[in-house]
């Protein structure tokens, strides 16, 4: 697959199959991207399991936090990576040995390793790399009517709001420094 971009309904299918989703890389800061996307998507009614092993043990947002993918007593639907290219290929490896296998492996924005895909799609997994796509108003109403609902942190309020926090579904452009979410 040509992971330049993504069709519509391509990605419309892997939102609307997963129910559980594991995000490698979690934060327990609330100013981090990881923390907002995992927030957002538990709100969203998604069962979301935390894995950093910094933070095994503990809980983020009430959920129990494991060190690695292999830890987690449940089938996962898809991975969610929160780590830099370089450390995707062992999230990877250890996604494969599971059974089942997830469904999805999901690389954020700016993140990309071609090697990691390959293998996640030779083990019959989709792949989503540095999930990115344009704003537009109608597009985001369509596909996510929730997004109005976000209380997201605004340029005005002094905090950023990063490229990261809203690549979970695609809405930030990865030319924009301050990306627009959709406006109502």
């Amino acid at each position: 697959m040509n992971h330049d971009g993504y069709p519509d309904a391509y990605i419309r299918g892997i939102l609307n199959t997963v129910k559980t989703i594991a995000m490698v890389g979690i934060s327990p800061k609330e100013n981090r991207p990881s923390y907002f996307a995992f927030k957002y998507l538990l709100e969203r009614g998604y069962h979301m399991v935390p894995v950093n092993p910094s933070q095994a043990g503990k809980e983020i947002l009430g959920q129990k936090v494991y060190a690695n993918l292999t830890e987690v007593p449940e089938p996962i639907d898809m991975v969610d990576v929160f780590r830099a290219s370089p450390f995707v290929m062992p999230v990877v490896e250890e996604a494969i040995k599971l059974t089942p296998k997830p469904q999805v492996l999901w690389m954020q924005l700016s993140v990309r390793n071609d090697e990691a895909a390959a293998l996640a799609e030779a083990n019959g997994m989709k792949v989503v790399m540095t999930a990115a796509r344009r704003s537009n108003t109608a597009g985001c109403r369509r596909r996510f009517p929730g997004w109005a609902s976000i209380r997201a942190p605004s340029p005005r309020s002094g905090r950023r709001i990063t490229a990261a926090a809203f690549s979970v579904w695609g809405w930030a452009s990865t030319t924009s420094v301050r990306p627009k979410p959709c406006r109502f």
